[in-house]
């Protein structure tokens, strides 16, 4: 939508494709001008080209959590059983390594891959006590446990130098940053990027902000969180001071990519599954993919290396 005025800045739109249950993972691939997106409790892979306004989906048999694009061609998924390589124009995949995990209590949630092409992917225990989620890394062929103490692993991105590393626990309402080596992929020096308040039992989701779910970086270094069930977007600059919030049609966002051209149009993946009926009957959008034209171009997608 390079083409929009700026004068819609910050509208939401809805793409005309299905409602997703929980829509995740979205990225633009700038080689095929189509953006991707997962449904993981649907079971699906999507793909929608906004030139043809054509859309395509891929179903599985078990939840596609995360994904990303491979260098050379294909894609790299995310699944409760294990990373694979898959080839969207065949349908074939193939197992790259098996879950390090309990699949009964765990599962891969969002994953992203380096500027150097290592993909990383943390986990979430969905029994949500105690906190036993992880933060993976696949490289040269091992997938290696890189971080943990948290419940929902979310919110990965990297800043434009590709030396911090952001990672939230999207129910701690925390976001976290780490150094991170270029060279070898080490971590460092993990601290608080942002702390959210929590909700209370009796809090109203009218005055309730959210909790921070996936993540994407601006050129300007700028970190967009999606907070769910807050109805909002939030960018934060590099030392975690809120610059902008931008209101959304929707409760639930879940994650943003930056896409088209130009990459000034944000894609929004959102949830409609187990929101109330009364909710769902006044935000028609819900689990739609949202596109909005924003003043600051993102970072492109990093491509994985397998």
């Amino acid at each position: 939508m390079s083409g929009a005025a700026d004068a819609e800045l910050f509208e939401a739109r809805p793409l005309p494709v299905p409602p997703s249950l929980l829509g995740e993972s979205p990225f633009w691939h700038p080689g095929e001008e189509a953006l991707y997106w997962c449904d993981i409790p649907g079971g699906r892979l999507n793909r929608y080209e906004p030139a043809s306004a054509h859309h395509r989906a891929w179903d599985f048999d078990c939840e596609p959590c995360s994904v990303a694009p491979l260098l050379g061609g294909g894609l790299l998924l995310a699944m409760r059983d294990g990373l694979w390589r898959f080839d969207p124009s065949s349908g074939r995949r193939r197992l790259l390594t098996a879950s390090p995990y309990d699949q009964a209590k765990e599962r891969f949630n969002d994953g992203k891959a380096d500027p150097q092409g290592r993909f990383w992917v943390g986990t979430i225990y969905e029994p949500r006590e105690p906190a036993l989620a992880a933060l993976y890394r696949w490289c040269d062929g091992q997938l290696e446990r890189m971080a943990g103490d948290v419940t929902v692993s979310n919110g990965l991105a990297w800043s434009p130098s590709g030396r911090t590393l952001y990672w939230s626990d999207t129910k701690a309402h925390l976001i976290q940053a780490l150094d991170m080596d270029p060279s070898d992929g080490s971590l460092s020096n993990r601290r608080v990027f942002a702390q959210f308040p929590l909700k209370s039992t009796d809090q109203r989701l009218e005055d309730y902000g959210g909790r921070p779910d996936g993540a994407a970086v601006d050129s300007e270094g700028c970190y967009w969180s999606a907070m769910f069930e807050g109805q909002r977007l939030l960018r934060l600059a590099p030392d975690g001071q809120v610059l902008r919030e931008v209101k959304l049609p929707v409760r639930c966002p879940t994650m943003a990519c930056f896409g088209d051209a130009d990459l000034k149009t944000l894609y929004v993946t959102t949830a409609r599954e187990k929101r109330p009926a009364d909710e769902l009957a006044t935000q028609p959008w819900a689990g739609a993919v949202l596109r909005l034209r924003v003043d600051v171009p993102g970072l492109p997608v990093n491509f994985a290396v397998v």
